[in-house]
Parts: structure tokens; C-alpha cells; sequence
């Protein structure tokens, strides 16, 4: 299984435990976007909405295209009853969106699954002239607040974090989107804190997709031996959060 299909594999622990990006993020992105109900925007891969509510409540036209058959249906549960709410269940690098454009196209975490060429140039296509491309992701440090515990945590995954299939994303370069005609890059950052005990942490941690993967016998070890690492050290892990924007423009004359 392709590692961008994982998530669909827990929707309901990855809506309860998959960080939120901070409202700060949300206002300035808004502001710059100038986000309103006159507005047409879409969301690649919400996943079960970790950043949808702010953009929906704006009254915006908003739309989202979700590749994952249980994720989509966990949106539709939870935002059928908006009327300016619309998404479809498809992989948004082969789906036609015919005539439609859009002032803004937003991904949270999402569009490093895309190839780079695909993701930019299909984006810069759907965007209105001046539209906006808005890209988010955390940066989760819990080493700071706590080095010996994040030490022991470390041995943990030496002895037992053995995934199936390798995972060699993470190599997503933001910036080049001004190869693809893109404008006025730029580079925003927020910061948050997460506080969790050691059964948040492990059900945490059983969001990532490199987790979900690893076999037994060491998927049992490796998450009761986090699991036991927190209890006896302090009983709970923090994380100092970056909440990172990356802004891009299409050309008002392309």
C-alpha cells in the first residue's frame, strides 16, 4: 500500500489525534488570501479536517478533494451540513476538475505526496490569476523540553522500529515553486504546544504512517515500549510546535 493511502486505515484515530495548526496561521492566511464568502477555494486532502474549519467558516465556496474512501466519509460526516461545503473522493493528480478555478488551494501535510512537478503545475492551472497556493505543515520538537526522555524514547525505536516499506518522503522542495511561475514565495512561521500523556503519545504516534507499517512482533514492543518510557519518566511528552506556511501567488497576468 502506497504510504499517502495509509491514513485512510484509521480515520478515527487520526481525527482524535493529528495536531491542528494554530489560529494565528489561520488569520493571517485569511487576511493575505482575503478569504470571504465571495471566494472559491480548495483543500487537497483534508483528511478528517485538521485544518478545514477555519476556511469553511468563513462562509467561502469550499471545496476538497480526498483521496482516502474512509477520510472522505468522515468530512462528509462531519460538514454535510454546511451548504457552501463540497468534496469528492479521488486523487486529485488524475481527478478533472473541468472548468473550475479557485482563489485559493490549500494543503495541510498533504502536497509532499504529490510529485513536484504534478503538484505546482496542476495548481497553478486551477488557480485564478492572483490566486494564492498556501502550504502548511508541523515541525514537532519534543526534545527540548525534555532530553533525557527523548534519549530513552530513541532506544525504543532502535530496538523495535522496524517498518515494512522504507519511508523516503520528506524531500519536498516548497520553494521551487517558482519554477513553475509562481510569485512572491514566502515563509511564515507559528508556534503551539501539545501536552500529552503516554496513552495520547502512543495513539499519537500510531498516526504516522512509518508506524502503522511496522510488523510483529515489533509493532506491539515498539508501542507498549514507548508507552512504558513515558509512564516511568515523568508521565507525559511536550511538544514545542512550528506550525511553517509557505505562500505562493499566481501572476495576476500570467
Amino acid at each position: 500500500m502506497e504510504f499517502r493511502k495509509i491514513f485512510d486505515t484509521i480515520p478515527e484515530q487520526f481525527d482524535r489525534f493529528r495536531p491542528r495548526y494554530s489560529r494565528e496561521l489561520f488569520q493571517f492566511l485569511i487576511r493575505y488570501a482575503e478569504i470571504d464568502p465571495r471566494k472559491s477555494v480548495l483543500e487537497i486532502g483534508p483528511g478528517t479536517g485538521q485544518a478545514t474549519d477555519p476556511i469553511l467558516q468563513t462562509g467561502c465556496d469550499y471545496n476538497a478533494i480526498e483521496l482516502g474512501e474512509h477520510l472522505y466519509a468522515r468530512m462528509k460526516e462531519k460538514y454535510s451540513s454546511f451548504s457552501n461545503f463540497h468534496i469528492v473522493n479521488d486523487d486529485f493528480i488524475t481527478y478533472d476538475f473541468g472548468t473550475q478555478r479557485f482563489d485559493m488551494i490549500y494543503s495541510a501535510a498533504t502536497i509532499q505526496w504529490i510529485p513536484e512537478d504534478t503538484a505546482f503545475s496542476k495548481t497553478y492551472e486551477l488557480l485564478k490569476p492572483g490566486g494564492v497556493l498556501a502550504m502548511m505543515l508541523t515541525r514537532a520538537d519534543y526534545k527540548t523540553s525534555n532530553e533525557e526522555l527523548y534519549a530513552k524514547i530513541q532506544k525504543v525505536y532502535d530496538r523495535y522500529y522496524r517498518p515494512d516499506i522504507p519511508y523516503t518522503h520528506g524531500g519536498f522542495r516548497y520553494h521551487n515553486a517558482t519554477c513553475y511561475g509562481y510569485v512572491d514565495f514566502q515563509q511564515h512561521d507559528f508556534y503551539g504546544r501539545r501536552e500529552m500523556d503516554p496513552e495520547e503519545y502512543v495513539s499519537f504516534c500510531g498516526t504516522h504512517c512509518d508506524h502503522i507499517v511496522i510488523p510483529e512482533p515489533y509493532k506491539t514492543a515498539f508501542f507498549e515500549g514507548l508507552r512504558k518510557t513515558v509512564a516511568e519518566n515523568g508521565g507525559k511528552v511536550i511538544f514545542e510546535d512550528t506550525y511553517v506556511l509557505y505562500l505562493a501567488k499566481k501572476p495576476m497576468n500570467p
